[in-house]
């Protein structure tokens, strides 16, 4: 079989392929962060799709215009100078592209950090979601329940994401809502989100974090604002308070199922924010006077130490 026959083959094989696989949830957005993101990604592809045609273009322009011929031994080509527009312009191009890159991608990154576009002047739901090995939990302070593996959000509202771990550093991701974000064990990152369809689509940790981090996977229910209180108030009414001990069995296992709460374990083990944050983090003067004071006596008693061992 000669190659080009070889090629064909190939090729076709990589269409018939492609053909059979179903769009990526990435560019099948469902609400407005998620469009943002999505219309960056076509704007990259398109971009660079049109970049490559063009060398693409210029590399067969240059193999046949300068190809080997059967001229005579003795020709020599024309001299040619150097072109300092030529030079000027492949040095201007580049930098334009990423002119253009940067400026799309500042713009969009602070635009997703923000509530999203027309939902500004109203009242998030703030939904608590962190991580543990190798789960998902969430609380909802303002309802006062928390589910695990799973969560319900109204349509046509701003949802606040707050995110952290009770174990390594994880990233919350729902494709087809939001870009990912990273979960950690000593501060609160937010995720702005709303959505703008009902259904239910899949979220994931997309960061590696161990040997269970693949069935780190969860549901995202989006529904319409009475469907979401009617559920509020029957988990409210019909589901267990979550108890410090239960908490602590829920962090201490592997892998479970779906599980609901009419309370949250914010009461007994807040989210690492404000005073309670790691390192200190938003922690009060009086508190940091203290740290500074106890560094000092720590420091005095080593000199001490140290003088002693010299006597």
């Amino acid at each position: 079989m000669k190659k080009g026959s070889s090629l064909f083959v190939v090729l076709l094989s990589l269409v018939l392929l492609l053909s059979g696989c179903e769009g990526s949830a990435v560019l099948d957005p469902k609400g407005p962060v998620a469009k943002i993101q999505a219309n960056v990604i076509n704007f990259s592809t398109i971009l660079m799709a049109v970049i490559l045609l063009v060398v693409y273009i210029l590399f067969v322009t240059m193999l046949v215009k300068y190809r080997a011929t059967k001229a005579n031994k003795d020709y020599e080509p024309p001299h040619v100078e150097g072109s300092k527009w030529l030079e000027f312009t492949w040095t201007a191009i580049p930098v334009i592209i990423v002119i253009i890159l940067s400026v799309v991608t500042v713009r969009s990154t602070s635009a997703i950090e923000q509530p999203p576009a027309g939902y500004e002047n109203e009242k998030p739901v703030v939904i608590y979601a962190s991580s543990s090995n190798w789960k998902w939990h969430f609380s909802y302070p303002e309802e006062g329940i928390e589910t695990v593996n799973y969560v319900n959000i109204p349509t046509h509202r701003p949802i606040e994401f707050r995110l952290y771990s009770f174990g390594p550093i994880t990233s919350f991701w729902v494709p087809q809502l939001a870009g990912q974000k990273y979960a950690m064990s000593d501060m609160v990152n937010t995720l702005h989100l709303a959505a703008e369809h009902e259904g239910t689509f899949l979220g994931t940790n997309a960061n590696f974090s161990g040997k269970g981090f693949a069935q780190m996977e969860f549901d995202v229910e989006t529904m319409s604002t009475e469907a979401y209180d009617k559920w509020v108030q029957a988990v409210k009414a019909k589901e267990p308070k979550l108890t410090e001990s239960e908490f602590q069995t829920l962090l201490d296992t592997d892998h479970v199922g779906r599980k609901t709460y009419s309370s949250t374990h914010l009461d007994f083990r807040p989210a690492p924010e404000g005073a309670n944050a790691g390192h200190n983090h938003g922690g009060s003067d009086s508190d940091s006077d203290h740290d500074m004071h106890d560094m000092k006596d720590m420091k005095d008693m080593n000199h001490t130490d140290h003088s002693t061992s010299n006597k």
